[in-house]
């Protein structure tokens, strides 16, 4: 079974978030804040975490606390464990372009998903097409940075340059685990047509 990680500080939001993963076949993990979720990047890094570990993030960027979104998704790319997994950032508050591009840098995001969120079907399809190209970037990534074989015998490319030039020469890589719907919850998200956005007044910043 995937994992996929959820960080929102809104329980109406992540309940039914963690309520559709396993409607899909996927285990939830929630942080409802940046502080947890950041002890538990700490906990996987330093190998205290020894469950399945994410291939996807959902980021809200505006959270309670110090840590945000943003920083949370900062610190997943500096792991040395969890830094290839598909990040989504999500917000209900509108930013300047310049923040949401500089949002993104940071984070090295996937995708940019604005609340309320999508339908259930359509939010299926887009986490799932996520994962996929970011699977693909990393075997690719993989395939381009491995080194070539070390061979004795092979001469590097100064060494053939010259060998032209001059024959006789050659240069020779809150923290809790919320608990998964119950089979009511579930039933119930199933006729859920759109996930509940942030009831707050939007700001310009996150």
């Amino acid at each position: 079974m995937s994992t996929w990680m959820v960080v929102e500080d809104e329980p109406d939001i992540y309940e039914v978030l963690l309520a559709m993963f396993e409607m899909w076949g996927i285990e939830g993990v929630a942080f409802v804040d940046g502080e947890e979720a950041v002890a538990w990047i700490d906990d996987v890094d330093n190998g205290r975490f020894k469950g399945e570990l994410p291939e996807l993030a959902l980021l809200d960027i505006r959270l309670p606390g110090d840590i945000n979104g943003i920083e949370v998704g900062r610190r997943l790319r500096e792991s040395p464990i969890l830094g290839k997994i598909a990040i989504v950032l999500t917000t209900g508050y509108q930013m300047e372009a310049e923040n949401k591009e500089e949002a993104m840098v940071v984070t090295k995001a996937d995708l940019w998903l604005p609340k309320p969120l999508p339908k259930f079907n359509e939010l299926q399809g887009t986490l799932e097409s996520v994962i996929a190209k970011r699977r693909q970037q990393n075997a690719q990534a993989i395939f381009v940075t491995e080194p070539e074989p070390d061979n004795d015998d092979t001469e590097t490319i100064p060494s053939r340059t010259a060998a032209m030039k001059a024959s006789t020469s050659k240069s020779f890589k809150k923290t809790d685990k919320l608990r998964r719907p119950s089979s009511e919850e579930s039933s119930a998200t199933a006729d859920t047509a759109n996930l509940p956005s942030e009831s707050d007044t939007p700001v310009s910043n996150s």
